[in-house]
């Protein structure tokens, strides 16, 4: 099991095979701090009996996400930024499975409508990529917008969602 420190704290680290490529899972033994895309090429095994729990839990909810048996997530997440920040991640966490909405809908929601772009902004800085569903916002005239993975992989993430919501 691949063992950093960053910021004072150690940090644990697996990889997980998706169908839209591997997401580097980093995290405490307490909580998941991070679920990003790998965009150079990543070697995933199995995962070690060495794995925290939480790093388990968190590998075994996206094995049940992408094969439609799960919509919301229980593992325990931290993450890191501004009360401004957190506020867009709490409200992005609001939309239901299947759904979309607009940073204008996200503004609104915090209670800051004029903040449109900063909301862009905190959007694109989430670290907790399918957990803290950032891929579910679209633009205001429903085209899709950027997504740190690639629009490609938010267009697949947004199908699979509606084609499993409507079973």
């Amino acid at each position: 099991m691949p063992l950093s420190i960053y910021g004072g704290l150690y940090m644990n680290k697996t990889y997980y095979q998706s169908p839209i490529g591997v997401l580097e899972i980093t995290g405490t033994d307490k909580a998941i701090r991070s679920i990003l895309f790998c965009e150079e090429e990543t070697e995933v095994n199995s995962l070690p009996n060495d794995t925290p729990t939480v790093l388990k839990d968190c590998y075994h909810q996206l094995d049940e996400y992408f094969a439609g048996k799960r919509r919301d997530f229980t593992i325990p997440y931290e993450y890191e930024g501004t009360d401004f920040q957190k506020s867009v991640w709490n409200a992005l966490t609001k939309i239901s499975y299947g759904n979309t909405c607009s940073y204008k809908d996200i503004a609104l929601s915090i209670g800051n409508e004029k903040a449109v772009r900063a909301v862009g902004t905190a959007n694109g800085k989430n670290k907790l990529s399918i957990i803290i569903p950032c891929h579910r916002i679209i633009g205001a005239n429903g085209t899709l917008t950027g997504y740190a993975g690639g629009l490609w992989r938010k267009e697949w993430l947004l199908n699979h969602e509606q084609s499993m919501a409507n079973n």
